[in-house]
Formats: structure tokens, sequence, C-alpha cells
């Protein structure tokens, strides 16, 4: 739920942030997005309301982490699913992140946020039988900043405005239509000192304009029928300059789905949809105003699926599903089968199986060069065992992925689109275990997760199979939250830790030969019930200040000694701190509304 994220101690109100506490998740600093069991940041797909999304995070410098582009108050509910989901989703090797939208408002009101990084005002306005919602919001980094201590040299520290709406209309007592959107821009400069040479520094600047929106209809067309669609379009413009070199890209995509639903008996039902997703790419580089090279894809898939619920009896059920993918760029076909099992071993616990396939395109830096290149592959087999009981839930699952079809290139040609092949394999398996009690200690919800990764892959430039440099072994996550009813505040507290990630260093023999320090830190937050309207929010990431590296640079030539001159990669300073004050206005009820972070 959207409390869940907001009230997570170093989440700082991002979904990918308090994401990252759950089982299945690497925590990846420099990055700051989703890398689920062994997969890549970009293995995880977003998608609003069954809609897929294109570059849901926000662009950042290089080894910085970004956010996510969307407010959690934006919508009523979030899934995760680690693996093994529905024949619906394509396109993403390791996870969907499925976002549901708010149905319609039922009350005026406005939210104003004075935030120590920015501020920001959101408004529902509702009718009889539809509602709009809006928000603007305004970040700029700069004071923080001037205030702590920063690893960046920043010329311009990171600056962000945003908007977004929804407008959701009851087309019948069981139809509704949603329009969502979001739009924003950025910009950000830094100086680095090269590696070799720290007397001179290197310029990046980067401005980034965004713009998503999706149209969404659901209507129940009688007893056994139901009937949901619609079409998403996204579009990045992204302009980078390093020092004399300037790359202007161009990202955008649409996504158009119909899905029906048929509820066949009490023990069977249906689902069957088919969709489009459309993707065109354009990269201009040039140096020195010179123009170098221009790189361009295009990319179009129609995709069906067909899912049934099974029902045997009160203790066992199962899906059964198969997705067909028809990609116009290689001009081939790929078919994934999906199936899963659970079986109610107790009155309040089960046990279930899952196995799918899953495919997805290479990502556009390689696409860009080989429109050729064929998708990547993933096999997911999945056990599990949870119960459910009285406001507590353990759950504990074991897996097993199998990677097939990489991208494998040679790193000293990446513009030869020559040297790309499907050559890259790889696995990842291991266990996951939660724990949750929101009943032991009275006013308390606390969850504890554990992860535990065994994974190597042969892909990309790796000259053997080798541990993927975002893969840590173990990963431990503590959230504690509790609201003091005396004080009127809810205290929270999360401490992660992240074993040791492995990372290729030249100066010594062998590959993926090092390895880095375990990463930990401890957040606080604290959100305090001024007045029924008001609510005053502070946070503090990394409270005792750890030094966290999360793997190291190399220069390019070996200097007097032999060696490569090496530079850590840390976070961009050791904590971050938040403070907020957030107003909620109503119209309809007086000023007794809890606001929304």
């Amino acid at each position: 739920k959207p409390l869940d994220i907001a009230t997570t101690a170093g989440a700082t109100a991002d979904i990918s942030g308090a994401l990252n506490t759950l089982p299945g998740t690497q925590k990846v600093g420099e990055s700051g997005r989703l890398f689920v069991r062994g997969g890549a940041g970009y293995e995880t797909k977003t998608f609003i309301d069954g809609m897929a999304v294109l570059n849901a995070y926000s662009s950042s410098a290089p080894s910085t982490p970004s956010r996510g582009r969307f407010s959690p108050f934006m919508f009523k509910g979030t899934s995760f699913s680690t693996g093994g989901y529905s024949a619906e989703y394509g396109e993403a090797l390791s996870s969907a992140l499925i976002l549901d939208t708010k149905g319609v408002g039922i009350d005026d009101r406005g939210d104003i946020a004075i935030m120590s990084v920015g501020g920001s005002y959101s408004h529902n306005k509702s009718w009889e039988n539809s509602s709009l919602s809006a928000k603007v919001e305004y970040v700029d980094i700069s004071p923080y900043v001037g205030l702590i201590p920063q690893e960046i040299e920043w010329k311009q520290a990171p600056k962000t405005i945003s908007a977004n709406y929804a407008y959701r209309i009851k087309t019948s007592e069981t139809g509704i239509l949603k329009v969502y959107g979001n739009l924003d821009r950025s910009i950000l400069q830094l100086a680095r000192p090269k590696i070799d040479d720290e007397n001179i520094k290197q310029s990046f600047a980067l401005e980034n304009n965004y713009q998503y929106i999706n149209t969404t209809y659901k209507e129940v067309l009688n007893d056994h029928w139901l009937i949901r669609g619609g079409v998403s379009f996204t579009r990045q413009q992204e302009d980078i300059n390093v020092d004399d070199i300037m790359v202007d890209q161009e990202d955008k995509g649409i996504h158009a789905k119909v899905v029906l639903e048929n509820e066949i008996s009490n023990q069977v039902s249906l689902r069957f949809g088919t969709e489009i997703l459309t993707n065109e790419f354009r990269e201009d580089i040039k140096e020195n105003q010179l123009d170098i090279a221009t790189l361009t894809y295009g990319q179009v898939l129609s995709a069906s699926f067909v899912e049934s619920e099974q029902y045997w009896s009160n203790n066992l059920a199962t899906k059964i599903g198969v997705r067909s993918t028809y990609s116009k760029l290689t001009n081939s076909w790929r078919l994934d089968p999906r199936l899963s099992l659970a079986y109610k071993t107790g009155e309040y616990s089960q046990m279930s199986f899952a196995f799918g396939e899953f495919h997805q395109d290479a990502q556009s830096q390689w696409l860009k060069v080989n429109d050729q290149i064929n998708p990547e592959k993933a096999a997911h087999y999945i056990l599990n065992y949870q119960i459910v009981k009285d406001k507590r839930t353990f759950r504990i699952e074991g897996y097993y992925k199998a990677y097939d079809d990489l991208v494998k290139f040679d790193g000293q040609n990446l513009y030869n689109p020559n040297v790309y092949t499907n050559t890259g394999n790889g696995f990842a398996k291991g266990i996951d275990v939660f724990w949750r009690d929101s009943k032991t200690l009275k006013g308390t919800d606390y969850w504890i997760s554990y992860s535990y990764l065994n994974t190597e892959r042969d892909y990309l430039s790796f000259s053997e199979t080798g541990i993927p440099s975002f893969a840590s072994k173990h990963n431990v996550s503590v959230v504690y939250k509790k609201f003091f009813q005396s004080i009127k505040s809810m205290v929270g507290a999360t401490y992660s830790y992240t074993s040791g990630r492995y990372y290729h260093n030249p100066n010594i023999e062998g590959f993926q030969n090092s390895q880095t320090k375990g990463y930990q830190d401890l957040s606080l937050n604290i959100s305090y019930l001024m007045r029924s309207n008001v609510i005053i929010h502070g946070s503090v990431t990394n409270v005792l200040g750890f030094k966290n590296i999360f793997g190291y640079e190399y220069g390019e030539a070996r200097n007097n000694d032999g060696l490569y001159n090496e530079r850590a990669i840390t976070q961009p300073a050791p904590r971050f701190l938040f403070l907020g004050i957030f107003i909620t206005l109503s119209k309809n009820k007086g000023m007794n509304q809890m606001p929304n972070l």
C-alpha cells in the first residue's frame, strides 16, 4: 500500500526503495533500481493499469542512484512479482512491477508539501461519477548539496519539475474509464577528475524530458464476461554532453492491449488477450558540433496470450497459460509457457510451484548497433511455502533461473555490429525468507527478509563465466514501524546489509577476482501528526555514516608502477537528510483528513 512505501525508513517514499527491503531483491546503491534474483535492473518491467511503461526511472549521473518517476500515492496498490508471473505480462526476464491507479475519488481536497528539497501541490476534484486529480512538483537538490559534503563536484545539482494527472469516470454501474499521465523535465551537471590525471576534469551534463500517458477501460459485460484494455504512450528525449561530445537520444513506444475474462463456472475461469508494443529509438552523436554517427532501430512486437485458472477442490488450484510473440525486427516467433500450482496444506498455509519461460528484447544500447540481435531468455522454477495468520506472515521460497541467448560481444569494438551474438548464458538460484508481524507488539509493524543468491553469467564482454558485478550473495533487511499515540508520531527504522559484490581488478590475475566490503545502512524516519490535517515528516539515511563502496573504476593505461589507477564507486554523500511539512485542505470534510506524504 502507499502508506507502506511512505513510512519505510530509507525508501524516501520511492516505490523501488521500499521494495528493495523485500526478499529477492539486491541492494545496488549506485543504481537505485530493482535488481531481482540475479537479474539486472533492465530485467524488471513496470506496468500501470496493465499498460507497459518505458524508462520508468528518472535519469541520473554515472554511478549515482535514480528514483522511480511515479508517486506511490497515485496508486491504490503495488504488486511486485519476483518471478513466474502471469502470461499476460511479457518483455520482462526477471520481474514485473504492477501499479494500479485509484478509482473515482470521493472528496474535494488539496495537498500542499513544503520540503527541504522543493515543494508540490496536488488537488482532487470529484463529481457524481467522475474525478480529476493533478499534482505539480518542483525538486531542487541544491540546498541539500550546499549543506552536506559531496563526493561529486556538482556544477548544477539535480533539478526536476514534474506534473501528473488522473481522470476517472464511471461509464456505467460496472464500467470505468481512466486516463493517467506523467510529465517531467530534469537537468544536472557535474565535473569529475579523470582517473589517470586528477588535474583534468571531465564535464558531464544531462537534460531529460519525459512524457507518459495511458488510457484504460474496464467493463463487466454480463454475469460471466469482463472486457478491459487500453493504450499507453511513452516518450523520452535525453541530451547528454561529455566534454565536447554531444549525444541526443529519443526513445518512444506505444502499447495497446485488449483482454477478455470469462468466469466459466465457480471452478474454472479463462483469460485471453492480444497486444501490440512498438519501440522507436534514435541516437545522434556529435563531436565539436560535427556529426559523427546516427544510430536507430524500430521494433514492433505482436503478442497474444491465453490463461486458465482451475479450482479442483477447496485445497488445490492451478493456472496454465501460454504467451505467443512475433518480432517484426528479427522476423521470429517465440512461445512462452507458464504454469503455477497451489495446494492448501492447512487452514492458514499453502504450498505452491511455478514454472515459466520469459523473453525480452536486448537493451537499446546494443540494438542500436545491431538490430538483429535475438531476444534474451530466462526460465523460472519456483517452490514456495507460506502461512498467513493473525496479521503475521511467514514465507519461504526457493528458485532456479536458467538464462540463455544473452547478448555477448567484444568490449573493444562496441560499434561493430558483427561482434554481437546471443551466445551468452547463466543461472541464478537461491532462497528467500520473509517474516512480517503486525500483531505481537502493540502499535508495531515489522518485517525481516533474507535472500541467498548464487549466480554466474557469461555475457556482455565477460572473458569467461563469472559473478555479475551487481549480484550479492546475502541480503538482509529489517524494517520496524511503531505508532506512539501519546506523541502522535510514527517512528520507523530500517537496517540493511548486503554482502560484498565481485568486480574485475585488472591489476591482479583472474576474472571478477576481487570483492568489495559488505554494504550497511541504518535509516530512520519520524512522522508527527501536528494537527489532523498537518504532518511533519523527517528522515535520514545511513545514520551511522557507513562508507559503502559499490565497486571500482580503472584508468585507461598503466602508470609508472605498471598498474592501472583505480577509483572507488561510492555514494554521492554519506547521508541524505529530508524534512517536509504536508498539509491537507479538504472542502467536503473540513480539515480532518490525513495528508498525503
